[in-house]
């Protein structure tokens, strides 16, 4: 089994999307490790607001059947791709870390993702797997976040779970 840390987003409905998107990733993957949903305004664009939020998993796919599993999953809850590369999305999901692996394609596939250096990406991810650690960097997650010049700052949180 590899440990797989995912990145989910959304500004378009958000909590909505987001819930969905965790439910469709526990009936496939069984448990999960879900962060609370962070608001942040659009990067790159002008925009509502989004959710972000990340999950840890653990599955036995490879990294572009796992890929290709949550484009779909992203098509099948309203994902647009005709627009911007940065634009309004109703739901995001990278896979940030595949395992320790470190990937530089096939085509937009990076492991780990360059969107770690948001705190939008590092903070969800540092709340569900501190102690992972980065196979570029050699540090943890929760070292990663603390270093972060947003780190003491104040995020709105939403919680995905009950």
């Amino acid at each position: 089994m590899t440990t797989v840390l995912l990145s989910l987003g959304s500004n378009l409905e958000p909590l909505h999307y987001l819930k969905a998107a965790v439910a469709v990733l526990r009936e496939r993957f069984g448990a999960l490790r879900v962060s609370p949903a962070y608001r942040t305004a659009a990067v790159g664009f002008d925009g509502p607001d989004f959710l972000n939020a990340a999950v840890q998993l653990q599955t036995t796919l490879p990294l572009q059947e796992l890929d290709a599993w949550l484009h779909a999953v992203e098509d099948a809850h309203g994902r647009d791709r005709s627009g911007p590369r940065h634009g309004d999305r109703t739901l995001d999901i990278d896979v940030v870390y595949y395992g320790d692996a470190v990937v530089e394609g096939p085509g937009h596939l990076r492991i780990p993702r360059p969107e770690l250096k948001h705190a939008f990406v590092l903070k969800p991810l540092a709340d569900i797997a501190p102690g992972f650690v980065d196979p570029v960097t050699g540090r943890d997650l929760a070292t990663m976040w603390q270093a972060h010049p947003q780190y003491h700052d104040h995020f709105d949180a939403v919680a995905l779970e009950d």
